[in-house]
């Protein structure tokens, strides 16, 4: 493998051990990889808040030095962690203080995570906690080398930003904090992300659910391959490309995708293709639209629901307006909870607009920095939730051995008011 010198220098310990650390995971996982060279990166999305059991013993050996030298640097030896050498953001973590009373978060676990963001924050890290860190600040140019986890906010970066990212590791991101390196191979390389599958949709799609439909399809038919979308589809918004990336992910594993005239690398079919566009096309058309939807409404057998999830991934401002709308007037159901997922610098847009209220006063909540997924936990009680995101509806129910409901926003919402699951494939 090629390093330069600047390279070299940092493996040496020229600057400091934990640096030093960092670069010897590289190089590692460089040479398992079989990367010719490291890239250099400027914009770091990963995870060092996230409280565990692992994390509060090692903090209770040796501080956050330690947690993020064994976590982060995969090193048996603590060291003193440097500010962060390059623009780098915590993603979604644990529920925080907003939370208590309402999520069932163990209370040392917050304090556990106050105290990291304090640790964190002072080494150069921006605490977004949210797994949409486009949507609050952080977006990177096109062509721009990154290193960030979480498969949604990957895949949105790649395909809807045109920035350069694999989907990385917590060990592999803490690295590149504090070397402004990752291995360069895969999504990094021109060749590696050019169209591999053509989808031809042969049924109109213009709306959240009906991306979200697709992206679950596509992810399916493709798995981590790249699809470049045509055919009959609405003008997408930054939303519907959210959850399109997010759905397709979840049931692949794609970390790039084209919709030609839409995402910044494919102004044709024939661009992205690079002039290679297959003689087949898989086609997605009214009935495999509708077997999709019986896929993802095939673990719910009650129609009685205890729990809606809104905002995977997490929210944006739209959503939250369009939810205070819905539930405008309305009161939840007698032991049906309502949670809309956020980014907290969204929330506290949503706070300012009068939206918050508008969802308070019908006993919904607004909660940030974490999701049922990530922090494994529902209201107490749940065996049945309802979700607009094709995400949840395929994790979930794995990780929480609950029953799930998959339908449009409104359709939530209805079952949120009155108890009871009614929403169809329209």
């Amino acid at each position: 493998m090629i390093l330069t010198d600047d390279d070299r220098r940092m493996l040496d310990g020229a600057e400091g051990p934990a640096v030093a650390a960092a670069m010897d995971l590289l190089t590692r996982y460089a040479e398992a990889l079989d990367a010719e060279r490291l890239c250099s990166v400027r914009n770091v999305a990963g995870t060092a808040t996230q409280p565990s059991p692992l994390k509060a013993r090692l903090v209770a050996e040796g501080g956050w030095d330690r947690a993020f030298s064994v976590i982060n640097l995969d090193s048996d030896t603590t060291h003193e962690i440097p500010p962060m050498a390059v623009p780098t953001c915590q993603l979604q973590q644990g529920f925080g203080a907003d939370a208590a009373a309402v999520a069932p978060y163990p209370a040392q676990f917050v304090e556990l995570q106050a105290d990291a963001e304090t640790f964190y924050g002072r080494r150069g890290v921006s605490i977004l906690a949210t797994c949409t860190p486009y949507q609050v600040g952080n977006l990177p140019v096109r062509g721009e080398h990154c290193a960030w986890m979480e498969s949604s906010a990957v895949v949105y970066a790649n395909s809807v930003l045109g920035a350069r990212t694999n989907c990385e590791g917590t060990a592999s991101t803490g690295a590149a904090s504090l070397t402004g390196r990752i291995p360069c191979w895969g999504n990094h390389h021109d060749e590696h992300r050019r169209g591999t599958h053509l989808v031809r949709v042969d049924t109109p799609v213009g709306g959240f659910l009906d991306w979200g439909l697709l992206g679950y399809f596509t992810g399916d038919v493709v798995q981590e391959a790249r699809p470049v979308v045509t055919g009959d589809l609405a003008l997408p918004d930054l939303t519907d490309l959210k959850h399109f990336g997010a759905a397709a992910a979840s049931s692949g594993g794609v970390e790039m995708y084209h919709v030609p005239g839409v995402t910044p690398e494919a102004p044709t079919v024939e661009a992205a293709f690079s002039g290679n566009v297959p003689a087949d096309a898989v086609v997605y058309g009214a009935a495999e639209r509708a077997a999709t939807y019986a896929r993802l409404n095939d673990q719910g057998t009650s129609a009685c629901v205890d729990f809606v999830l809104l905002g995977c991934p997490h929210a944006s401002l739209d959503q939250i307006r369009d939810v205070a709308r819905l539930l405008d007037g309305r009161r939840l159901h007698d032991g049906t909870s309502l949670w809309i997922m956020a980014p907290r610098a969204l929330a506290a847009v949503a706070e300012r607009s009068g939206y918050t209220a508008t969802i308070e006063a019908a006993g919904a909540k607004v909660l940030t920095d974490s999701c049922p997924a990530m922090s494994r936990l529902a209201p107490p009680g749940t065996r049945v939730f309802a979700t607009d995101s094709a995400k949840q509806a395929h994790y979930l129910p794995a990780i929480l051995g609950i029953e799930a409901w998959f339908g449009t926003t409104e359709d939530c919402v209805q079952a949120a008011t009155t108890g009871r699951w009614s929403g169809e494939l329209r």
